[in-house]
């Protein structure tokens, strides 16, 4: 199709917009399409994926991919909520739930996108923007299954899942059931050592730590489906997208036994327990949870609404401690031994924490261009919005009663983006492209009052490769209603590490929400630089500075120091030797928290093996790995026939109403180039398709036979065996014209580029020098041409032409600055030179790595991440030590095999295996635990191991097929 494409074989094959006059019939074209549902920005992306790349991830759904991805799509700026703005095909969503559990086989390409970008659908720029652009045919029965557990055992989890998906343009339908169940790992089953005081001192004595668990007992189920439609027939009808999700969820935890301290007569003591019954927590979540979207063309705007409802119910009941009071008078009076056996105690019952939440969210943006200046277009959005949040929350263990916190906001902005210079427009293009970006917004909140917000940017991007930007924003926030309202919840016998006396105690813990929390003012500057680099397939670089300041900070409760301690009094109780025996830990508020960090990363992506003829190892007619059977072949494209497009051809002209033509018969990018911009094949575009095709001018105009046309292939894609130039002589004159230079000779240059369009693609590029550089993607690798269809082939990766691709990313983040004042009057905290505000110090370095490899049905994955040292100062008290936090590097490992694709496994029926994929999936590969040690190497107890992560290395294995 390429070869047949590229040299105006035959009409029906070409644009359907009129060739310009001076264009002769035997033009060489080599074009690079956008593709509907891109992102229109003048911003570069961080990021670009094709069908091909996102295959080498192995993900069972975009929920994975974006998983997988997460070095590139999470933003440094450390402000937001970790996730990134989710669009599909450009436009707004009503949530991830919406399409998460998509397959990746349904994506052409993935766009990430720098923060600026989340200005131009309304949210602030505090999180980067991930477009998936979908395929505009595609159908998949996914059922898929997974096991493990940790390889030190004890716990063992499991997975099952089945979703169906219909795309079909502007409509799709997806319905999906999820089960998880994960079984409980206890402090026995890690060795852990108990806390001095805790233990029985009687041998026969259960052991607490068969009954404090490490990770609770849980369970749940979800259910979500997912409609999305246009509104009408006409092209400016636009489209309407529902769905729906029901979850609910079980857990179980334990917190040790109930204890008492007997004392005999004569003054002896024992601790005991009462007996096997272990204090439980028992939870039950149900969330249930309604989106809506609706994108319209409006004029020259779009439109788009959306609206994201859920509401959550949870209830947990914890057990009360009994009454060893009788217990504690016998041994005292002598009528009970204390290392005799006690006699039972009633139950005490237990304590209920309820809370029931609700969530409105909604937003609507009209965007636009309203005026053009000399260096392009202008850009404009509009946006306002609701949200309605409630918590009624309620608690036996505490005196207040129900606790009910509702706040409405309401909320309007404006981001503006200006194009000052321009190359393309022949404007100032000199010095390169220069685009102003500013926004405003306001914000009135019921509880807190009115919180305003301003920001502007500056990019400029020199030649298709270098871009720089800068940025700096001003924002008011208010802390989240959870913070402010969630229950009070008390747990005893907490491990907590006490820093004034270097111990270990069972403490009272209270969390929840604390309603005296203010409002933080947030002050920040990122710069950022990218660069496209001609290295393998594709490659770019990244750096960004941030500079961030905040006042009046909501963090949860610092490490207990006697600073924090100094500045927060009444949320600590010690008894009257100075043990610390109760903290409250619900959220504060810091007086400043300043930071400032410097990341940056590349991305690079490259080929696996040779060209092979008819897609290699695989066979020709090798479908994706893991994509719907019954789908069309998409990615690359069929071989031509032209048997075939005769017969289209004849069908077409003999129609009177060319619209009654079945235009699914057609290639997709023959159908992308029909279709208008709602995305529905276009009447005057088709009548305009018809005058050219079934003119006498245009059935005369059928190019070179089927012989000749293979004959011109085989000429360019042969590598002479020492180089230089191939035998050209099969190819006529007027192709050979548009390959020569201004000497007259073929430029080398312009026949690497047409081997690229047809060799790759035909997978016959041929010689010795058959591994020359391979085609594919432009600067950040983005597809080219119209979207794909259904799940077959994916293009070059792993199909096509047999080639497989690696991938690799890297990112380095370097904290520079990062202080914080408690409260006026207090020091500063230097949290890079041990002054600590959470259970670990803070580290100077950190480093994400992702690397993967497709090759013939077999893919590889690599995940890492590198946390550097860190410490806590002590008090410098008696009894007081710094606490050390080395350094810590984690890899995950997955395998994944498509079964289908293995021919010494299936033959040529792959029956049963065909769309069928099993993976190996090993988390923590190395088993890394942190080490924290005292000032003397030793351990405390706080921070053993298997307290930190008691999880360790999990191996998991999967099952996935796709019908």
């Amino acid at each position: 199709m390429a070869i047949a494409m590229m040299l105006h074989i035959p009409v029906l094959a070409q644009e359907s917009e009129p060739a310009p006059d001076e264009k002769s019939e035997d033009d060489i074209v080599v074009t690079a399409e956008r593709i509907r549902g891109q992102v229109d920005t003048d911003l570069p992306p961080v990021l670009e994926l094709d069908e091909a790349d996102i295959k080498a991830f192995g993900a069972g759904s975009i929920a994975d991919l974006v998983a997988q991805l997460a070095p590139q799509v999470s933003s440094g700026s450390g402000r937001g909520s970790g996730q990134p703005i989710f669009l599909v095909n450009g436009k707004r969503v009503s949530g991830f739930r919406e399409f998460r559990r998509y397959p990746p086989e349904a994506i052409v390409k993935v766009e990430v996108l720098p923060e600026e970008v989340a200005l131009q659908y309304g949210y602030p720029a505090t999180q980067r923007v991930i477009n998936f652009i979908l395929k505009d045919n595609f159908a998949s029965r996914e059922v898929e299954v997974e096991y493990g557990g940790p390889t030190a055992g004890g716990r063992a989890s499991g997975e099952a899942e089945a979703s169906l998906l219909t795309i079909n343009r502007s409509k799709r339908f997806q319905v999906g059931v999820e089960f998880n169940t994960s079984s409980m790992l206890t402090e026995d089953e890690r060795g852990i050592i108990q806390t001095p005081g805790s233990v029985p001192d009687l041998a026969t004595d259960p052991d607490p730590a068969r009954f404090r668990s490490l990770a609770a007992d849980s369970e749940s189920i979800q259910l979500e489906t997912t409609y999305n439609t246009v509104l009408g027939s006409s092209p400016d009808a636009g489209t309407i997208s529902l769905n729906a999700n029901l979850q609910r969820q079980h857990s179980l935890s334990l917190s040790g036994l109930d204890t008492v301290l007997l004392t005999g007569p004569g003054g002896d003591t024992a601790l005991r327990t009462l007996d096997a019954n272990p204090l439980e927590r028992r939870s039950t979540t149900t969330t249930a949870a309604f989106g809506s979207s609706i994108n319209k063309p409006a004029g020259d705007w779009e439109l788009a609404l959306t609206l994201d409802a859920t509401r959550t119910w949870s209830d947990s009941e914890i057990d009360k401690r009994r009454d060893t009071t009788a217990l504690v008078d016998a041994a005292a009076a002598g009528t009970l031994a204390i290392d005799g056996a006690l006699p039972s105690v009633a139950d005490a019952g237990f304590d209920e924490a309820n809370s029931r939440t609700w969530t409105v969210d909604s937003l609507i943006t009209a965007r636009g261009n309203p005026f053009v200046l000399p260096a392009g277009e202008a850009s404009l959005t509009l946006d306002a919005g609701y949200k309605w949040n409630r918590i009624e929350s309620e608690d036996t263990r505490s005196a207040l009663g129900e606790t009910q916190l509702t706040r409405g906001r309401i909320n309007g902005g404006i981001n503006l983006g200006l194009p000052l210079t321009s190359e393309r427009e022949g404007f100032l293009g000199a010095v390169g492209d220069f685009t102003l970006n500013a926004s405003a917004g306001v914000d009135h909140l019921s509880d807190f009052g009115t919180l305003t917000d301003w920001s502007t940017g500056l990019t400029w991007r020199i030649g298709d490769r270098l871009s720089l930007t800068g940025s700096y924003s001003a924002r008011d926030e208010a802390p989240s209603l959870t913070a402010l309202g969630a229950p009070e919840v008390v747990t005893f016998n907490v491990p907590v590490f006490d820093l004034a006396n270097s111990e270990t105690v069972l403490a009272t813990v209270t969390t929840g929400g604390n309603p005296l929390l203010l409002a933080e003012k947030q002050r920040d500057i990122k710069l950022g630089a990218s660069y496209d680099f001609d290295l393998f397939d594709r490659a770019n670089f990244l750096v960004e500075y941030f500079r961030t300041r905040s006042s009046d900070v909501t963090v949860g409760f610092p490490v207990l120091t006697p600073t924090v301690e100094a500045a927060f009094p009444d949320r600590i109780t010690r008894d009257s030797s100075g043990t610390l025996t109760a903290i409250d830990r619900r959220s504060v508020s810091f007086g400043e928290r300043n930071s400032s960090r410097i990341r940056y990363g590349f991305n690079l992506f490259g080929r696996v093996g040779s060209p092979q003829p008819q897609g290699g190892g695989a066979g020709a007619s090798a479908p994706a790995a893991g994509g719907p059977p019954s789908a069309p072949s998409g990615g690359g494209q069929p071989p031509f026939d032209p048997e075939r497009f005769a017969k289209i051809r004849e069908q077409f002209c003999a129609l009177e109403d060319p619209m009654q033509f079945d235009f699914s018969t057609l290639p997709e990018p023959m159908q992308v180039r029909l279709r208008g911009q709602d995305g529905q094949i276009d009447p005057a575009k088709v009548q305009e398709m018809k005058q050219r095709t079934c003119s006498d001018d245009g059935a005369a105009r059928q190019g070179p036979s089927p012989e000749q046309r293979e004959a011109i292939r085989k000429a360019i894609c042969t590598v002479p065996e020492g180089g230089g130039l191939p035998d050209l002589s099969a190819v006529p004159e007027r192709f050979l014209a548009r390959l020569r230079g201004p000497d007259g000779e073929i430029d080398p240059a312009k026949l690497a580029e047409l081997r690229e369009r047809i060799c790759q693609d035909s997978g016959q590029q041929q010689g010795e020098g058959a591994n020359a550089r391979g085609g594919g993607g432009g600067p950040r690798g983005g597809g080219s041409g119209g979207r794909t269809s259904g799940g077959g082939r994916g293009g070059p990766f792993g199909g096509g032409n047999g080639q497989g691709r690696w991938f690799l990313s890297l990112y380095h983040s370097i904290e520079l600055e990062s202080e914080a004042l408690v409260a006026p009057g207090q020091p500063v905290f230097d949290l890079l030179d041990g002054d600590a505000l959470g259970e670990g110090g803070i580290p100077r370095h950190k480093v994400q790595l992702e690397g993967g490899l497709f090759y013939r049905g077999i893919g590889l994955r690599l995940s890492g991440n590198y946390v550097g040292s860190s410490r806590i100062n002590g008090t410098g008290l008696p009894g007081s030590s710094d606490l050390y936090f080395n350094d810590l590097a984690t890899f995950d490992l997955r395998l994944f095999v498509d079964l289908e694709q293995q021919k010494w496994l299936t033959g040529e029926n792959p029956g049963f295996l065909k769309g069928a994929r099993f993976s190996v999936r090993a988390n923590n590969l190395l088993d890394a635990q942190q080490r924290v040690t005292d000032s003397t190497g030793t351990v405390p107890l706080s921070y053993q191991p298997g307290l930190i992560d008691p999880l360790g290395r999990q191996v998991t294995v999967e099952f996935r097929k796709v019908f």
